[in-house]
């Protein structure tokens, strides 16, 4: 799922502050729509009947609008910063993982036990293992990564029957790996992969991806036929798209090696 360049030329400065404005022609949209994807990015969505210009006007209209919404992002990104859990783990019973994007608390609980196993409450993740792994993080971190895979391919069996069912198209997996360049790819055959790190981001950005990949069954491009496929099965999938690039390489640090 590479990303798109932006076009120089479809950036704007709105009248006090330069903010990168993309355009995008939509066939479907019967209304100018002004989105604003994060705090530096706004998306101004125009009908193929419209023109430019008369779109650049309602923007520039929406300007105290615009400036409201980018005060929301900023105020979000710093709450994350300061509160946004560490993702090097002490294994000490305060350590916090963005399981669905929540900070939930994980707790590693000595049992007597066959098999680790992983307990999700609100808020909580509780990973029962043998006493004997306690003192080896490395054990540690397979043992709850090896969990987290497993609720990773829950959400995304899931996912993947409804969102095929409403496509009308056919998969095989999901395959849950630990792509380290890629959210999900879909190979020619019908095989779709998945990072399980998916599990940590947002449930939107979780069905965006999966949404994304079986689009790959009707278009094995990134063509604007494609894209066009993705915004009618997903029609605010910029906003979830633009969440993976500003925060997903933070997620590649959770347990990794």
């Amino acid at each position: 799922m590479p990303a798109r360049a932006v076009n120089p030329a479809n950036q704007l400065d709105l009248l006090f502050d330069a903010y990168q404005v993309r355009e995008r022609i939509s066939a479907k949209s019967r209304s100018i729509r002004v989105e604003v994807v994060s705090s530096s990015e706004v998306v101004l969505v125009i009908p193929r009947f419209v023109s430019r210009q008369v779109a650049r006007d309602f923007l520039r209209s929406r300007e105290d609008w615009i400036r409201q919404k980018i005060a929301e992002w900023k105020l979000r990104d710093a709450r994350d910063a300061r509160c946004g859990p560490s993702p090097q783990l002490r294994w000490d019973g305060h350590d916090l993982l963005p399981l669905r994007d929540q900070p939930t608390a994980l707790k590693v609980i000595p049992a007597q036990v066959r098999a680790p196993m992983l307990r999700i409450e609100p808020g909580t993740l509780s990973l029962f293992c043998p006493p004997n792994v306690l003192s080896h993080p490395g054990k540690l971190t397979k043992l709850l990564r090896d969990a987290l895979k497993k609720e990773a391919y829950n959400d995304a069996q899931r996912l993947m029957t409804e969102e095929a069912a409403r496509l009308g198209v056919t998969f095989d997996g999901p395959r849950i790996a630990d792509q380290k360049t890629l959210w999900g790819s879909c190979a020619p055959s019908g095989l779709i992969s998945l990072s399980w790190r998916l599990v940590l981001t947002p449930p939107l950005v979780f069905r965006y991806v999966v949404i994304h990949e079986l689009c790959h069954r009707v278009h094995l491009d990134h063509s604007d036929r494609f894209w066009a496929l993705v915004g009618r099965q997903m029609p605010d999938f910029e906003q979830h798209r633009r969440w993976l690039r500003e925060h997903g390489q933070r997620l590649h640090w959770y347990l990794s090696g």
